[in-house]
């Protein structure tokens, strides 16, 4: 296990914990664009779950390859997710912002194989 995957997998867990922590505290930067995209806030608490159990899951890779991969994976399909969600809402200049997200939890899946 090389430095580089540790260090961009740890990135990408602290990210999407980030993301999950604002989503549980309702900060208004990540709240007021879920709400603007019609995104349902009966959802919220579970997007916010999936993005905890996301990061978990990047950091248990470490010890257990195969979990790693698996939440590596969920994190992508999630964060693709969200930017259909926001073309859906035709606000495109919010794209970037899930990407940034994905982007190292991708490159953790990379470096992994």
């Amino acid at each position: 296990m090389s430095t580089t995957y540790v260090v961009v997998t740890v990135l990408g867990a602290v990210m999407a914990g980030f993301s999950a922590a604002s989503v549980f505290f309702h900060a208004e930067w990540t709240v007021k664009p879920l709400a603007d995209y019609g995104v349902p806030r009966a959802w919220w608490p579970w997007l916010g779950a999936a993005k905890a159990a996301g990061a978990a899951g990047l950091l248990a890779g470490l010890f257990v390859p195969v979990v790693g991969v698996l939440a590596g994976i969920g994190l992508v399909l999630y964060f693709l997710g969200a930017v259909v969600t926001v073309l859906r809402a035709r606000w495109f200049s919010h794209v970037p912002f899930p990407l940034l997200y994905a982007a190292p939890v991708a490159a953790s899946l990379v470096l992994g194989f």
